[in-house]
């Protein structure tokens, strides 16, 4: 196969353009779905604030697969500790959130109304503020719930989808959190673009059970239109003739298609399956899909002997869609990866690791042929406490006292 080459000219990633530029987030978030949404806008060019507790963001030290939570979500952020708990700690993180653009959230319901840092309390004094709530629920029924990733895979078809008849199983990754922060994201920069021409600004609320909703709508509409409910993807009828996994040479895996006639066409000439092509059962893509049956366990027979690596070269060489069967972390060495700049290093602030140097993922975005990088590594703890609160008006003298009575760290 041919190894992709790096990009003639790609833009190193701090010359990426900075839309956001000027525009100050501060968050009060935790966990994904929140850090997420700050994420995207800081990556863009703002100025995002984290607001963790005075002890600091309990994520920073989560083991197993919360390990990478920290360190990807909150790059390209500032951070400063307050205990909102407190009256002084409350009045601090008010004097921050009023000095935002944009404020964003994922406290339970009610949460942040009890310190005044609720969208109405802070609308009274800022009507330009923009405040985005990303919570388990939007407004309904079945906000009082607690929701996490898994919950609303499970009640949202998802877990349904993704496992086999009988065995619910949440997708791989943290697709709610994530895509809900994006959301979120996005209704901020809307919003922004209203401010703009009406001056005023608005709460715009992200849902991980909506946003899940919308992920499964797809399956949702199928049936509606045709009557037929869809079954788990792995016993799904697919769309496609050609559009497996295949078991190879000495237990690999690949994932070969073919989703068109002409594919097919080549599919077969570069095989050597001129039988299969004369067949007249499988001539057409709705054929193949009827013939799935018969034509899967005959070609998984024809290609039980060829060679993974072997496979991906003719359908390299053919244009034809292909797939090796990838862990995560063989991506840290991918070639296209490396080539097009979408892994970036940063520094640790935490842990065991912590100052030494990983790769990250960027937004799967380019702009202006830039991708958008690293501008500041996770920030640690309280790393811009003194610089904030100064900001927002308070004395050294000041900071020390909030820091020597544990308001803020």
């Amino acid at each position: 196969m041919n190894v992709p080459q790096p990009l003639a000219g790609l833009p190193h990633q701090k010359s990426a353009p900075q839309p956001l530029a000027g525009l100050r987030v501060v968050e009060f978030t935790h966990m994904v779905m929140g850090p997420t949404c700050g994420m995207v806008l800081a990556d863009l060019g703002a100025e995002v604030v984290k607001v963790e507790p005075v002890d600091g963001d309990r994520t920073r030290h989560l083991i197993g697969a919360g390990a990478g939570f920290f360190p990807l979500f909150n790059r390209n952020k500032k951070s400063i500790g307050i205990d909102l708990k407190t009256a002084d700690g409350a009045a601090a993180a008010r004097r921050l959130a009023l000095s935002a653009d944009v404020v964003a959230e994922n406290f339970k319901p009610g949460a942040l109304a009890r310190v005044g840092l609720d969208y109405a309390s802070l609308a009274k004094d800022n009507e330009r503020l923009i405040y985005v709530s990303h919570k388990g629920f939007l407004p309904g029924p079945y906000e009082h719930r607690t929701a996490l990733d898994e919950v609303v895979q499970m009640m949202g078809g998802l877990a349904y989808m993704t496992g086999r008849p009988g065995d619910p199983l949440r997708a791989g990754s943290s697709v709610n959190d994530i895509m809900g922060g994006m959301f979120g994201a996005i209704g901020a920069l809307g919003a922004l673009i209203q401010r703009g021409i009406s001056g005023r600004g608005m709460e715009v609320q992200s849902a991980l059970f909506e946003n899940n909703v919308f992920l499964v709508g797809q399956h949702m509409l199928q049936y509606a239109i045709t009557g037929q409910a869809a079954p788990p993807m792995p016993e799904r009828i697919s769309a496609w003739g050609i559009y497996d996994v295949f078991t190879v040479r000495d237990g690999e895996q690949i994932f070969l298609a073919a989703v068109s006639d002409p594919q097919w066409k080549v599919f077969c000439e570069v095989l050597g399956f001129a039988d299969l092509f004369a067949e007249p059962a499988y001539r057409s893509n709705n054929d193949r899909v009827r013939a799935r049956p018969a034509l899967i366990p005959l070609l998984r027979e024809r290609l039980a002997g060829r060679g993974a690596a072997e496979l991906a070269a003719i359908f390299e060489r053919a244009g034809l869609p292909y797939a090796p069967i990838r862990r995560p972390e063989e991506l840290l060495d991918d070639p296209h990866l490396l080539a097009t700049g979408d892994l970036a290093d940063i520094v640790l602030p935490d842990g065991d690791r912590a100052g030494q140097a990983v790769k990250t993922t960027l937004l799967p975005l380019a702009m202006d042929g830039a991708r958008l990088g690293v501008r500041a590594d996770p920030p640690r703890f309280g790393a811009d406490t003194d610089e904030l609160l100064a900001g927002v008006g308070y004395t050294p003298d000041e900071i020390a006292a909030l820091r020597a009575r544990h308001v803020v760290a």
